[in-house]
C-alpha cells in the first residue's frame, strides 16, 4: 500500500513555513521554513527559501516512504491579508519536481464571517 500525507504550506509575506503530516493530520513527519534555511531576514519569504525547504521536507518524506501528497495552502487570511506569499507557488512546483504526485492543492485560509473590524479605527492610522 502507498503511503501519502499532507504538506501544509504557511505562507506569508513575511515566511513560508511546511509541515508534512500523516493522511489523518495527527502525526507530524517532518516540517521546515524559509527561516530555517536562509540567513538573512529579508529571505525567509522568498521563493528561493521555499524552494529550499521544500527539498529538506521532500528528503524526509522520501525516508518515511510516502509517494503521494495533498498539498493544503494557507495565507495569514482573518482580518490579515487572504493572498498567500510569494513561497507557496514555489513550495508546489519543488515538491512536484521533487517526484510525489499530488492529489489536491487546496486553499485553507480562514475566512472570516463578519468578525471582528480591522486595526484602525474609523478613521484610519493617522500618521
Amino acid at each position: 500500500m502507498k503511503k501519502r500525507a499532507i504538506v501544509h504550506v504557511y505562507s506569508s509575506y513575511n515566511n513560508t513555513i511546511i509541515t508534512a503530516t500523516d493522511s489523518t493530520g495527527a502525526e507530524t513527519i517532518a516540517k521546515s521554513s524559509g527561516g530555517a534555511v536562509v540567513k538573512r531576514d529579508k529571505d525567509e519569504s522568498s521563493p528561493y527559501a521555499a524552494m529550499q525547504a521544500s527539498t529538506v521536507i521532500a528528503d524526509q518524506l522520501r525516508e518515511a516512504g510516502v509517494e503521494s501528497i495533498y498539498i493544503k495552502i494557507r495565507a495569514p487570511g482573518g482580518m490579515r491579508s487572504k493572498a498567500p506569499g510569494p513561497g507557496a507557488q514555489a513550495t508546489v512546483r519543488a515538491l512536484a519536481r521533487a517526484g510525489f504526485k499530488i492529489e489536491g492543492v487546496e486553499d485553507v485560509t480562514p475566512i472570516p464571517h463578519d468578525g471582528g473590524s480591522r486595526p484602525g479605527g474609523k478613521r484610519g492610522r493617522r500618521v
